[in-house]
């Protein structure tokens, strides 16, 4: 008995505290990937280059500071026009995935793991942020239709209480 109990309020407290397993992004890592971003030499390979943006715009949508994460997405957004290939293209589509999620753009960010998972099907970070995402937009259905449903009864109470005054 105990233990149903003990997973009940486990299964409550997971749902409510949200608990994904996408990796947070701390200031100091941020700020070493702008340093290495701006030291790269002038003579540096594109490829140098784009891998030192695609670590800064990593850093950046997992930061938990929004203006980083929208940072990042910009950063995705402008350089995925320049994807030569359909790896390079699925990387930069799951950190737009996780940059939105981050942002509370579900949907879309639902859409772009969709289309991570039309390059590599199998690929589990793509599946794992789709499941993430759709939970997060089932907990907050769930949690619009309970609000609704409090205001509904507070606003039938109210009248209730003001019919039974008037009688």
């Amino acid at each position: 008995m105990e233990a149903k109990i003990g997973n009940f309020f486990d299964s409550v407290t997971a749902f409510f505290g949200g608990g994904d397993h996408i990796p947070w992004c701390d200031r100091d890592t941020i700020a070493g990937c702008e340093r290495e971003v701006a030291e790269a030499p002038n003579g540096a390979s594109d490829e140098a280059k784009s891998d030192s943006i695609m670590r800064l715009s990593w850093a950046l949508v997992h930061s938990r500071q929004p203006e980083d994460v929208q940072r990042g997405i910009a950063m995705l957004e402008a350089s995925l026009a320049n994807s030569t290939s359909p790896l390079q293209k699925r990387e930069k589509l799951y950190l737009l995935a996780v940059g939105c999620y981050r942002s509370g753009e579900f949907p879309r960010s639902r859409q772009l793991a969709e289309q991570c998972l039309e390059i590599a099907p199998d690929w589990r970070q793509a599946l794992t942020l789709k499941k993430a995402v759709e939970d997060r937009i089932t907990k907050d259905g769930v949690i619009g239709i309970g609000i609704t449903a409090t205001a509904v009864g507070l606003i039938i109470g109210g009248i209730a209480a003001a019919l039974a005054r008037k009688k």
